[in-house]
């Protein structure tokens, strides 16, 4: 009786002919096939290497093990498995000869289907800092219809847990980029996920994991108490002590409003810890506390990653700048004897934001600008009034600044637009009285900086019949040159005026950001100013706001793009194409 070929399967070779040669290649209903004879058995798997796509039938095979010969990736031949987990498992095929020929099966049922394979993937690529892995992960989760939320918790949970010294610029940029996921082209946002996945892996490499304390055993503390604990174990340095109570809060079931106010309350305890970084942190643990839900099995984890940070922060009333020539911080610290009686005093009032408030906290002369917060307290302005009309105040300073100043100097306008932003949100998510505090050390910053708007950078006139698409245009050519500040933030001012779609212009500064290799204060200054942006209705606000971003990004490109090359690289794998075709040198942007 003849044997029969099983359903599925596709004739590949002539059996005698593959013996002698040792391997042959052949498309198998579309999909590319290297067949190989060796130690007496028939082993097939795609000739794709997982890697960067070279033909795997132009590799050796020695006792089993088959290598790529571009990157000396390895292979258990009869599984496919790789040796080196940077190359992914090459796809093997089950293998049939039947009356002389050899046939394989193309299509076998996978034992995971492309979101697990991929989810598993993306901690291979975490662990060891692997950035080709980690955009193949981003692309190949994405395109499995994979929630972003999924692969933005692994993340989470693996910078909090891997990483000695707690929440830093990695899961920021992550959180960041999250948020402004829905601004985002499609493309783009596998780009966002590929680039804040990468930035995790980078800021945990190398790093010792974080040895967690436990939560006291009695949990029914009063949340005053726990509060108090907190607050002074952080003054006094003690980041074990403040992470056992902040670990107790958790585990009495604190409300999210209650764990922002503690942490908030010994963030403003002193005044604006390592140049805003500390609270800004503590905003973006939150917001992914946000996304990732606060009854997280390692929520906990997620608020103990910032504690370390706060108790060991650089407090700036210890810096000249706070004390000297006038005594800002000693200034500060009356308002906050006199918090209680104001807000009291503004009770039952309605708060309107003067129209000349704004300059008002762009004065010369501090005094100034404290009297103008307190008297705006005392009229009803609730702390997230504040907040966001310091946050706007800031953002002028960013619009305003000076290109005769240093570079590094926009550093310094960036650190207080930022620190705002997180003050204000903070203010969304728990407006207590002490919060206040953050918002008069935004403002303080605000005047600190006057010196960088000295003179101001010329506010972008209105170009009468401009075309918002030329404006665009103009825009993203800005980011390819260097210098190109301020015609940056006048076409997108421009750009504005003429009618053009906010929603477009988001889009394309995003997908500008992503395709460079910009540090932690872009990805920051992009998600503030946009955050910002989407809060007001106010076209002159609006206006002011994107000049702001649309400078700093431009101030900042371009770079050289290796992270994009990257993400190009695993994104023309996953459409199947050619990489070693070219003849320039991709693969040497492609970390192996």
């Amino acid at each position: 009786m003849a044997a029969t070929v099983p359903d599925g399967y596709v004739a590949v070779a002539d059996e005698s002919t593959l013996r002698e040669a040792g391997r042959t290649v052949a498309s198998a209903d579309g999909t590319p096939v290297v067949v190989f004879h060796h130690e007496g058995e028939f082993r097939a798997v795609n000739n794709r290497c997982p890697h960067m796509g070279f033909p795997l039938s132009e590799g050796s095979v020695d006792e089993g093990v088959l290598t790529c010969e571009w990157h000396h990736a390895r292979f258990e031949l009869s599984c496919g498995d790789t040796f080196d987990p940077w190359a992914d498992d090459v796809e093997s095929y089950p293998v049939r000869v039947v009356d002389g020929t050899v046939y394989v099966d193309p299509d076998p049922q996978r034992d995971e289907p492309p979101a697990v394979h991929w989810a598993e993937r993306l901690e291979d690529g975490l662990e060891q800092n692997l950035r080709l892995v980690l955009a193949k992960s981003a692309i190949g989760l994405l395109r499995a219809d994979v929630d972003p939320v999924e692969p933005f918790e692994t993340a989470v949970v693996f910078g909090t847990k891997y990483r000695e010294g707690g929440w830093s610029s990695g899961l920021t940029i992550l959180t960041a980029l999250l948020n402004r996921l829905p601004d985002l082209d499609e493309d783009d946002r596998e780009r966002a996920l590929y680039q804040g996945l990468a930035q995790v892996a980078s800021d945990c490499a190398d790093q010792p994991p974080k040895f967690d304390q436990e939560a006291f055993e009695a949990t029914d503390v009063p949340f005053s108490r726990l509060k108090s604990w907190f607050r002074e174990n952080v003054e006094v340095r003690d980041a074990d002590g403040a992470e056992r109570v902040l670990r107790t809060a958790v585990a009495a079931d604190c409300t999210p409003e209650q764990l922002t106010e503690m942490l908030t309350a010994a963030a403003t305890d002193h005044r604006y810890l390592d140049t805003g970084h500390r609270f800004d942190h503590l905003n973006k643990a939150t917001e992914a506390l946000d996304h990732v839900g606060w009854d997280h099995p390692e929520t906990a984890d997620v608020l103990a990653s910032l504690v370390r940070g706060l108790a060991t922060a650089e407090r700036s009333e210890e810096l000249s700048s706070w004390r000297q020539p006038d005594d800002l911080a000693g200034r500060s610290a009356e308002s906050f004897d006199r918090l209680d009686e104001m807000v009291a005093a503004g009770e039952g009032q309605e708060w309107v934001e003067p129209e000349d408030f704004i300059d008002r906290l762009h004065s010369e002369e501090p005094e100034t600008v404290y009297a103008a917060l307190d008297d705006a307290i005392r009229g009803g302005a609730t702390v997230e009034q504040l907040a966001r009309a310091v946050t706007f105040a800031a953002g002028k300073r960013v619009a305003g600044f000076s290109t005769a100043n240093e570079f590094s100097d926009w550093n310094t306008v960036h650190h207080t637009f930022t620190y705002a932003n997180a003050v204000h949100r903070a203010a969304q998510r728990a407006p207590t009285t002490e919060l206040y505090r953050g918002v008069y050390d935004a403002a303080t910053n605000v005047y600190l900086d006057r010196f960088l708007n000295t003179p101001p950078a010329p506010e972008p006139s209105v170009e009468e019949g401009a075309d918002p698409d030329e404006e665009l245009e103009e825009l993203l050519h800005c980011f390819e040159m260097e210098g190109e500040v301020n015609a940056a933030g006048t076409h997108a001012a421009n750009y504005l005026d003429a009618g053009g779609d906010p929603e477009r212009l988001k889009a394309e500064l995003g997908g500008a950001l992503l395709r460079e290799d910009t540090g932690f204060h872009t990805f920051q200054a992009l998600e503030a100013g946009l955050r910002q942006f989407d809060l007001r209705d106010d076209p002159a606000e609006r206006r002011v706001l994107a000049t702001a971003v649309a400078r700093y990004l431009a101030a900042h490109y371009p770079t050289r793009r290796e992270r994009e090359q990257t993400y190009s690289i695993a994104s023309r794998l996953h459409r199947g194409e050619r990489i070693h075709e070219e003849s320039g040198e991709a693969e040497a942007a492609a970390d192996d």
